[in-house]
């Protein structure tokens, strides 16, 4: 159940915390929002959220491993796998069989999951991203990594917390 913005200011730090870890897990990003608080309205939490990126390498690792490969649905009854489940709705059937190769040469190439902001994409135009970014170096690659969890990240907060 999202939290008005009034309830995300005013709740203690321990109650607001999961909510945050939710839309990204990164300790810096969450403790920083939190800190914040009270944020004037829903953009201005927004634009917080936007100025604590870029992300470092490190934290763009660590986010990472809470997502599941595109293609692969997420289990259990946790906010973050309904909102993942939800956000690749647009994988399905033939799209997500074809992600299974493509994820294997992905992760053979960068050592780590494909992540894409996926919601409201198709399975092959995410398919497509998937084998353009192939070309990356791995810095870069990275970089662009941590750019889409920014996006999944505002996309989140804006179902975690409502104006």
């Amino acid at each position: 159940m999202p939290l008005t913005i009034r309830e995300f200011n005013e709740a203690p730090a321990q109650d607001v915390r999961p909510a945050l870890t939710a839309c990204l897990d990164v300790p810096r990003w969450v403790e920083t929002l939190l800190a914040r608080r009270p944020y004037a309205d829903l953009a201005a939490l927004l634009a917080a959220s936007e100025a604590l990126t870029p992300l470092r390498p490190e934290e763009v690792r660590r986010a990472m491993a809470a997502h599941p490969r595109i293609g692969e649905k997420a289990g259990g009854q946790s906010t973050e796998a309904g909102w993942s489940r939800s956000e690749q709705s647009g994988v399905d059937g033939d799209a997500a069989r074809e992600f299974a190769a493509a994820n294997a040469e992905y992760e053979a190439t960068f050592g780590h999951v494909f992540l894409v902001c996926a919601s409201g994409r198709s399975g092959a135009e995410l398919l497509e991203n998937l084998r353009s970014r192939l070309s990356n170096d791995p810095g870069k690659e990275l970089e662009v990594a941590g750019q889409e969890l920014a996006k999944i990240a505002a996309l989140r907060l804006e179902k975690a917390v409502t104006a």
